[in-house]
C-alpha cells in the first residue's frame, strides 16, 4: 500500500519506524524470563531501537488543549500489526479512530508488544517489545534497554497499567501451566523479578488489562473465559495482591476473540476497552466507573476487516 505521510502526535504515534534487519542473532534459553540481557542486541531491540526518540508526545488538542492534560482517562493511539506491517490508529476524539496510517513493514519478528506509561501522567509514551526468541527490549523517547530473554514461556503478556503504588507500569504475564505472574515496571523500562500473583488463569481466552473501569483510581484487568463469561478482577492497589475476588460481568463475550485495553478512547474521563469480533468488526466498550456494571453498551466503531491483524496493542 502507499506509505502515508502523517503528522504523528499521539504518545507512541511519534514512533517512526525504521527497517528492522533481517538478520539472525544469537540467543539464550533463560529458565526463568527476564533473568538479565542477552549478550547480543535481540531482534526485538532491533525493533524497540528502531522508533524514532523524537521526544514525549502530546495529545490532539481539544478545544485548543491538550487533551491529555485536561481529561483524567489514559491517552494513547492503537497499533496494530498485520504480518510484518505496523499500522497506527489515532483517535478522532469522538469515540474512535481516524483512518490508519503506515508505520513500518519490518516487524517479522516481533511475537509481543505492548504500550506502557512509563511516568505516570495518563500518556503512553514507551513501549516492550518480545520478539519469537523470546527476548525482551523497551524503548522510549529518551531511553533504550534490552530487559531480558526467556519470555517465551509465556502465551499471554499484558500491560497493565501501575499495579503496585509507583508512577510507572508494569505487567503480568501467564504461563502454559496457567500461573500468572506479576513484573512491576520502572520508568527506564526494567523490570522487577517475576512474583506469582495467581493459578488456573488458562481458564481465560482472552486477558485485557490498562484501565480503571470501576472509577476508584486503581488498575483492573477483565478476563473472558472459554464459555464466553466475561470477568472483572478489581485492582486493590496492592502489588503483592494486586486483583480482589473476580466480579461477573456477563456472558455472550465468545462472540469476540480479542480484547484489548485502549485507555480513554472517548475523552469522558473513564478508561475504555475495545473488542474484536469474529466477523473481524471493532466495539468500544466504554468504561462506566462501576464495579458491578464496569462497561456502558457497546458502540461500533469498525467495520470487517479487523481480523486480518495477528497483534493489537
Amino acid at each position: 500500500m502507499t506509505k502515508t505521510a502523517v503528522n504523528r502526535t499521539g504518545a507512541l504515534s511519534r514512533l517512526t519506524v525504521a527497517a528492522l534487519t533481517a538478520a539472525l542473532v544469537a540467543t539464550g534459553t533463560s529458565a526463568v524470563a527476564a533473568d538479565g540481557p542477552g549478550t547480543t542486541p535481540s531482534k526485538a531491540g532491533k525493533a524497540a531501537a528502531a522508533f524514532t526518540k523524537a521526544g514525549k508526545a502530546k495529545a490532539p488538542a481539544e478545544s485548543g488543549k491538550s487533551a491529555a492534560a485536561n481529561v483524567p482517562g489514559e491517552f494513547r493511539w492503537l497499533h496494530a500489526l498485520d504480518g510484518s506491517t505496523v499500522y497506527e490508529y489515532a483517535p478522532d476524539n469522538a469515540g474512535g479512530y481516524q483512518p490508519r496510517s503506515w508505520a513500518t513493514d519490518q516487524w517479522t519478528y516481533v511475537r509481543h508488544a505492548q504500550q506502557v506509561d512509563s511516568n505516570g501522567d495518563n500518556a503512553v509514551d514507551s513501549l516492550w517489545v518480545w520478539d519469537t526468541d523470546g527476548y525482551m527490549a523497551y524503548s522510549s523517547p529518551t531511553d533504550f534497554a534490552e530487559v531480558g530473554h526467556g519470555w517465551n514461556i509465556y502465551n499471554k503478556i499484558i500491560s497493565t497499567g501501575n499495579l503496585g503504588g509507583a508512577p510507572s507500569g508494569d505487567l503480568i504475564a501467564r504461563d502454559a501451566a496457567g500461573d500468572l505472574w506479576l513484573y512491576l515496571g520502572y520508568a527506564d523500562g526494567r523490570i522487577t523479578a517475576r512474583q506469582k500473583i495467581g493459578a488456573g488463569w488458562n481458564i481465560y481466552k482472552n486477558i485485557a488489562g490498562s484501565g480503571d473501569y470501576t472509577g476508584d483510581g486503581k488498575q483492573d484487568i477483565v478476563a473472558a473465559d472459554n464459555d464466553g463469561v466475561l470477568w472483572l478482577h478489581p485492582g486493590t492497589g496492592d502489588y503483592t495482591k494486586p486483583f480482589a475476588p473476580r466480579v461477573r460481568v456477563g456472558g455472550g463475550w465468545n462472540t469476540f476473540n480479542n480484547l484489548v485495553g485502549v485507555g480513554d478512547l472517548d475523552r469522558d474521563g473513564t478508561n475504555d476497552m475495545i473488542a474484536r469480533g469474529t466477523d473481524g468488526t471493532l466495539w468500544r466498550y466504554s468504561g462506566a466507573g462501576n464495579t458491578t456494571a464496569p462497561f456502558k453498551p457497546r458502540a461500533q466503531i469498525g467495520t470487517g476487516g479487523w481480523n486480518s491483524y495477528r497483534l493489537m496493542f
